[in-house]
């Protein structure tokens, strides 16, 4: 981490309660948690809006993380590939999550989730280049406008967060790496 946070052994407060919260479900406190800690006025509100984006996502936990996963290769963000790349794995057949990694266009995924993602990509290269008829596509597969937003919102969310994470030197747990040495270093797409 490039900058000073507050480590989970000096954490007092609302700090130190979502640290033993994460330590508690997760077995530790992540960095991406932890970077958050420099601004002790955000972390809490930060924390609350993520849990509100993915715990009431219109579109299930699978969804989000499969956005959160192309949104991460596209930003580009080492961090949270690898991270949603671990979760993916555990959701999906892991083959299926490298061949969404590679391609998503052509992983198993139904039409739904490939227009998602093709609009989660826009989103996340250029958000401006969007227009209605990007809109109509996810109309056109059944998505209603609440699926819309939701989607745009976990790719937005996702995009802020894993800058403020590359900005800050947040570097991913080893637990979160990959055993194999060609699939490390294939989500590895931004800092190494």
């Amino acid at each position: 981490m490039f900058i000073k946070t507050i480590e989970p052994d000096e954490a007092t407060g609302e700090i130190a309660s979502l640290y033993d919260a994460e330590k508690k479900s997760m077995g530790r406190v992540m960095q991406a948690t932890q970077c958050w800690s420099a601004r002790p006025d955000l972390i809490i509100p930060i924390e609350n809006l993520l849990h509100q984006i993915r715990d009431g996502f219109s579109l299930g936990l699978l969804n989000f993380r499969l956005i959160t996963f192309v949104a991460a290769q596209h930003i580009p963000s080492s961090y949270c590939s690898h991270v949603y790349f671990r979760g993916l794995s555990g959701m999906l057949d892991r083959e299926q999550a490298l061949a969404v990694r590679r391609d998503y266009r052509n992983a198993g995924l139904d039409d739904q989730q490939v227009e998602m993602l093709t609009y989660t990509e826009q989103i996340t290269r250029d958000a401006s280049q969007i227009t209605e008829a990007n809109i109509q596509r996810l109309r056109d597969v059944g998505l209603t406008d609440v699926n819309i937003a939701d989607i745009a919102l976990a790719a937005s969310f996702r995009s802020f967060m894993s800058r403020y994470f590359n900005a800050v030197g947040a570097t991913v747990e080893p637990e979160f790496l990959d055993d194999d040495p060609a699939v490390r270093e294939e989500m590895a797409v931004g800092r190494k």
